[in-house]
């Protein structure tokens, strides 16, 4: 499983119902093995972002209908990055000239 790492922020409509973030990430949770997705972790955070989550995904494709079925619910913004292990840095390294 490939790690993605996404940077959220509240939207106006997810500040409106901020009170019900908790409830909205355990259903995230819930809803990501239908994209062979796992929330791993979800911090809520103080400065420039309001949410940091740890994703593991099959690959780009399923992250992203992942993440765009997270962002069209209209609470976040989302911003998803793929990230490596020191595992997989090492492999990507090796293949270097």
């Amino acid at each position: 499983m490939a790690t993605y790492l996404a940077i959220c922020n509240f939207t106006d409509q997810g500040l409106r119902s901020v009170k019900d973030s908790v409830k909205r990430a355990d259903a995230v949770k819930e809803v990501a093995p239908k994209f062979g997705a796992r929330l791993t972790q979800l911090y809520w955070t103080l400065g420039q972002y309001d949410l940091v989550a740890t994703i593991e995904a099959p690959d780009d494709a399923a992250a992203t209908a992942f993440a765009l079925a997270i962002g069209s619910a209209g609470n976040v913004r989302l911003q998803t990055m793929r990230a490596f292990s020191r595992e997989e840095m090492f492999t990507i390294l090796g293949k270097l000239p």
